[in-house]
């Protein structure tokens, strides 16, 4: 049933995405999403300007995102195998006798 004298529009969706021209959120310098606040002065993501970055428990993936081994680890790739042979360093392999039977 429709009722005649409420002709109002619904405007929760096509009409007021219309009116969405002012950027609340820019480019963070420390975490590069569009995540800082320009108002507040924050980055939702990672927490600029604060020393320490913003990390919660209940966000495991999110954790995941940005923890140890996620970029180049370009000391921790040979870190296993540096390991595997004792942190060795200075000295050449010995020559292997081949065995004729």
């Amino acid at each position: 049933f429709f009722s005649p004298v409420s002709n109002s529009k619904m405007t929760k969706g096509t009409t007021s995405f219309g009116k969405r021209h002012n950027k609340s959120h820019t480019t963070c310098r420390r975490c590069g999403k569009v995540s800082y606040h320009i108002q507040k002065g924050t980055c939702s993501s990672c927490g600029y300007p604060s020393k320490k970055m913003r990390q919660f428990n209940w966000g495991q993936k999110a954790k995941g995102r940005r923890t140890e081994g996620t970029g180049r680890m370009r000391y921790m790739k040979s870190m296993t195998r540096r390991f595997k042979n004792g942190f060795r360093e200075g000295t050449q392999a010995k020559k292997q006798i081949k065995s004729s039977e």
